[in-house]
């Protein structure tokens, strides 16, 4: 893998990471508007590393041409799904988001769950702002050496 690829990779997992700290910063500040349904991030490797995948590549490439198999890695976002558990009916005839019973639907968001998943997603964008610093630094060094 080369510095530009890690750079790439890097850099598409801070976009996703940063759009999950957005999801669960907009879940925490909807946690009571009414009728309101949290949403969940879904995320993927940017390639096929399960086993299957992994032996379907070697099979093309280290038993047909001896090399191993060059896998891009990373993440990206596939999209957002709505949690479908169902948020507490609670009796407001005043409110105009009540139903014909007089009923509204609080929001369906537990704090407690998404802090913990923008602390992870939190964690994750670190984790990939440090990669990238790391590897700027390397390529510095690079260049550093090469004109030594």
């Amino acid at each position: 893998m080369g510095i530009m690829e890690s750079m790439d990779i890097g850099g598409n997992a801070l976009r996703v990471h940063g759009k999950r700290i957005d999801i669960h910063a907009k879940n925490i500040a909807n946690l009571d508007t009414p009728n309101y349904v949290r949403k969940i991030p879904v995320l993927n490797a940017t390639d096929d590393i399960s086993f299957h995948g992994l032996l379907n590549t070697m099979k093309e490439d280290v038993f047909g041409i001896g090399t191993l198999p060059y896998l891009q890695g990373g993440v990206h976002m596939s999209g957002v799904v709505e949690d479908p558990t169902l948020g507490q009916k609670i009796y407001q005839p005043g409110h105009p988001d009540a139903d014909e019973n007089g009923y509204i639907r609080a929001s369906n968001v537990n704090a407690m769950v998404d802090i913990a998943d923008a602390l992870m997603a939190q964690r994750a964008y670190e984790a990939n702002l440090a990669l990238v610093n790391i590897t700027k630094s390397m390529a510095n060094r690079a260049v550093e050496i090469g004109r030594s």
